[in-house]
């Protein structure tokens, strides 16, 4: 076990609980450490069900093209813990995660406080100490009483589309689930809204209202299209006509133009030439991402293999319209290599893949207590009448799936599974 290892099982054991969604413990704990959310460079903070990941990058992409110093926190973590902390355009070396995780551990003595709570003290701690020009903060679960709820006034605010996930925590409907993440929401600080469904909005617009805050919604006040191959993004400054991003899907589109309205509307440091490099250059792992290496060399020549972190139905949608327009443009037969935690329902997720995937090779994700069983998740496959079968690995469903000629193999259901994909192929996010 390397040091860090060994500190993060440490942080693991001091709350009986993963999740205890609440403010007290991670204030009590700021207090201590002589307050570092109160010395931060200007914050936007995301919140959301989906999008939130890649809304961030394609922001750090525009603001580091435009040749600014960006702080970035993200979680969960694909490959290794440091990717959750990047410190002015960088990902923060073993060597000062591990001081910072144990200069907090010191601090909090071993008081109650769960892992999301202490490790995120530590990257406050760590954004405070280091210049940068901007602070890219992505919320844990929900808003209100999320961890990252520490900061008093972001210089903006975004919340992605919501839709149903976490509901152990934060609600069985989105309306409740968007009173959540409408917590992130302060008074004089500008919002961004993503597109969403009705009874989300609604929600976002009460509570916008309260606070005296008059976001920008996208589909109403600015938009952005995919047009002859292009983003055609549009909002009350005009329309501006910039290069596809980088980023695969449909819905990437719309992504990127939340993105760019809240470059516009927090009034950042960004011109059209930043937004083109930005495009061009942005990279978000494990998102529609083709994959060569080792696991691809299992499949057969012509074969393509693809991996996807998406895990939730809404995720599942947009993953679904993605490999269908692929299909539109080269039709091959796919394959779907499918791990997924037990958290989740596997039948919401895989039946946006009816009429799409030709078969479903299942996986328990590896060192995953919590995961569902292959077995489990094949049958759960047939129910849909998919021609389904549980495999031991990932590497057995690829030799298995490499008997397709000329398949389109996607690897999918879990940002863990995902991530043990990319250590197993060598393919470490930087």
């Amino acid at each position: 076990m390397s040091r860090t290892d060994a500190i993060l099982a440490r942080l693991s054991a001091l709350h009986p609980k993963l999740i205890d969604l609440s403010l007290e413990r991670i204030e009590r704990l700021l207090v201590d450490l002589g307050h570092p959310e109160e010395r931060l460079p200007p914050v936007i903070h995301v919140a959301g069900t989906n999008g939130k990941g890649s809304t961030i990058a394609y922001l750090r992409a525009f603001l580091e093209a435009a040749g600014k110093r960006v702080h970035v926190y993200n979680s969960p973590h694909l490959v290794r813990f440091n990717e959750r902390i990047r410190l002015a355009g960088t990902l923060v070396s073993t060597r000062r995660l591990n001081q910072a995780l144990e200069r907090v551990e010191q601090v909090n003595a071993g008081k109650p406080i769960t892992f999301f709570e202490i490790t995120t003290a530590a990257a406050l701690t760590l954004f405070a100490e280091t210049p940068a020009d901007y602070l890219l903060l992505e919320t844990g679960m929900g808003g209100t009483y999320d961890t990252t709820n520490v900061v008093a006034r972001p210089i903006g605010v975004v919340i992605t589309p919501i839709d149903l996930d976490h509901q152990g925590f934060l609600g069985n409907t989105i309306a409740e689930i968007a009173v959540s993440k409408a917590g992130i929401l302060k008074r004089g600080s500008p919002a961004v809204i993503g597109l969403q469904q009705p009874e989300g909005r609604d929600v976002v617009d009460r509570a916008a209202r309260r606070l005296g805050v008059r976001p920008l919604y996208q589909g109403e006040d600015f938009n952005g299209a995919e047009q002859d191959g292009r983003l055609v993004f549009q909002d009350e400054q005009g329309l501006i006509d910039l290069p596809p991003p980088a980023l695969l899907g449909a819905h990437q589109f719309d992504n990127a133009a939340l993105a760019i309205a809240a470059v516009r509307h927090f009034d950042l440091p960004v011109d059209a030439a930043a937004l083109e490099t930005g495009l061009r250059s942005v990279r978000w792992p494990a998102r529609i991402t083709p994959l060569t290496g080792k696991l691809s060399d299992l499949l057969l020549p012509g074969a393509e293999l693809w991996l996807d972190g998406g895990h939730n139905p809404h995720g599942a949608a947009a993953l679904a319209r993605s490999f269908a327009e692929l299909n539109k443009r080269r039709h091959l037969p796919l394959v779907l290599v499918v791990g997924m935690m037990n958290t989740r329902a596997p039948a919401e997720f895989l039946a946006h893949f009816k009429g799409l995937a030709n078969e479903v090779l299942t996986v328990t994700i590896p060192g995953e207590a919590n995961a569902h069983k292959a077995v489990y998740l094949a049958e759960e496959a047939r129910k849909l009448g998919f021609p389904a079968r549980p495999m031991r690995s990932v590497t057995s469903a690829l030799k298995s799936a490499a008997t397709v000629p000329s398949a389109r193999v996607l690897i999918c259901g879990s940002l863990y599974l995902a991530g043990d994909v990319l250590a197993r192929n060598g393919t470490l996010p930087d």
